[in-house]
């Protein structure tokens, strides 16, 4: 991925003009990357030079990348790459920040202003020039957003700072490239929830110094079958807390009561429905099953749905305790409700991870670090995916319908690209 600051001229010294392309296999787990003559690397990604639904504006978009690199610059090939909420937002033009497409246009030699969508993934070095620490073979993430993942190859500019090399002196011994593709996101966003806005593990300790025996500290979740809510169950067993967590019914019973399972198997304390959190009941079942008569605070609430959901989160919280929104999938609003800001002297904050990397760098690289040697260890177990296999010759519908069909009903797990023979 190129600078802003890098100059046109530059920008446009990179794009190759390259006939067309012909196989050259390589041995790295039985993948091979398309090879031009003169060493050209033959590469496809989803573009979007408008925005709208993802079946209506993505192509799919081949060029070519040149073997002669400037300083600092590498060439990374895509091992996997899921498909995010947020991500259907930037196609749809919905989401915070917004591409850059004329930079997309230099860098890709589209026709036409044109993006690349995806902020999260797993590449492999395939090349490098001078000045580069990584090396061929790394597996690399990118360090901050609006990446464009949803690609089979990038050349990146500044490559050091751009990426982040995955598993220090272990590498991506005991990974795969689906745990690693999916490890800045979701599993980020939940730790650094549970971390930065209530010391939860410091109210968990004093408890335990006191004497008292009821457990960790208390936190409360909607969405808690999303990435981030798996993430944030795991975290909280792994730390000690104790979770309620809210899911949408499923259409039976049975499908039901086994979804509560799972993420009781993960570590969730209490796994509820929405229509069991928005029952009337559910205050006095707070009290008198869970939190010892309210004797053990509630002091964090996570909201990803927004309106009624949203707004039983902030019933069921403690005085002075902190509601953290970072989603709204209900897509209903949520006003901030007077009385409780009052009376309870609630707080109320915003996380968007885009943000948080940009201020946070290097936090972000030893989150990544400590999640990563979490997976390695079997204590961390990914959000469920449902594979979709990019090779060369897969059709744009399949990647377009992969990326469409992420905000649509109930899912087994999120849309990911595997790319193989690319």
């Amino acid at each position: 991925m190129l600078s802003l600051r890098t100059s046109p001229r530059r920008i446009l010294s990179l794009i190759p003009r390259s006939p067309p392309a012909t196989t050259t296999p390589i041995t790295h787990q039985q993948r091979r990357h398309k090879s031009g003559p003169y060493g050209y690397t033959q590469a496809k990604a989803l573009v979007f030079s408008t925005f709208g639904e993802p079946r209506d504006v993505l192509r799919l978009h081949t060029h070519s990348i040149s073997p002669s690199l400037p300083p600092g610059v590498a060439v990374i090939r895509a091992l996997a790459a899921p498909v995010n909420p947020a991500d259907v937002n930037t196609v749809q033009g919905t989401y915070g920040s917004k591409p850059d497409f004329s930079r997309g246009q230099l860098a890709l030699g589209t026709a036409e202003p044109a993006a690349v969508p995806g902020n999260e993934g797993c590449f492999e070095v395939v090349s490098v020039s001078s000045g580069v620490k990584l090396r061929r073979g790394d597996w690399v993430i990118p360090a901050g957003s609006g990446f464009g993942t949803f690609r089979t190859h990038a050349l990146v500019e500044n490559a050091d700072a751009a990426l982040l090399r995955v598993g220090g002196d272990k590498g991506h011994e005991g990974l795969t490239a689906a745990q690693v593709a999916t490890v800045s996101v979701n599993p980020c966003s939940a730790w650094r929830m549970l971390r930065d806005y209530v010391d939860l593990i410091g109210l968990s300790v004093a408890s335990f110094s006191r004497g008292e025996d009821g457990g960790g500290a208390w936190f409360i979740q909607n969405g808690a079958n999303s990435g981030v809510g798996r993430a944030a169950v795991q975290l909280g067993r792994l730390w000690g807390l104790r979770s309620i967590n809210v899911v949408r019914e499923r259409s039976t019973a049975e499908e039901t009561a086994a979804l509560k399972a799972e993420l009781a198997a993960l570590g969730a304390t209490v796994v509820v429905t929405e229509a069991e959190f928005l029952d009337r009941a559910f205050g006095a079942r707070l009290r008198d099953e869970w939190t010892r008569g309210g004797r053990d605070p509630v002091m964090l609430g996570l909201n990803c749905v927004g309106g009624k959901s949203a707004a039983a989160v902030v019933r069921s919280l403690s005085a002075r305790g902190t509601m953290v929104t970072y989603g709204g999938m209900s897509r209903q609003s949520f006003p901030f409700p007077a009385g409780p800001q009052i009376f309870k002297r609630l707080r109320f904050e915003g996380f968007w991870l885009s943000e948080w990397n940009r201020e946070n760098t290097a936090e972000k690289r030893k989150t990544v670090d400590a999640i990563i040697e979490l997976m390695r260890d079997g204590k961390f177990q990914m959000a469920p995916v449902q594979e979709v296999r990019w090779d060369w010759d897969t059709e744009e519908q399949v990647l377009k319908d992969a990326v469409q069909g992420t905000l649509e009903g109930f899912r087994s797990g999120k849309g990911l690209f595997t790319f193989g023979d690319t």
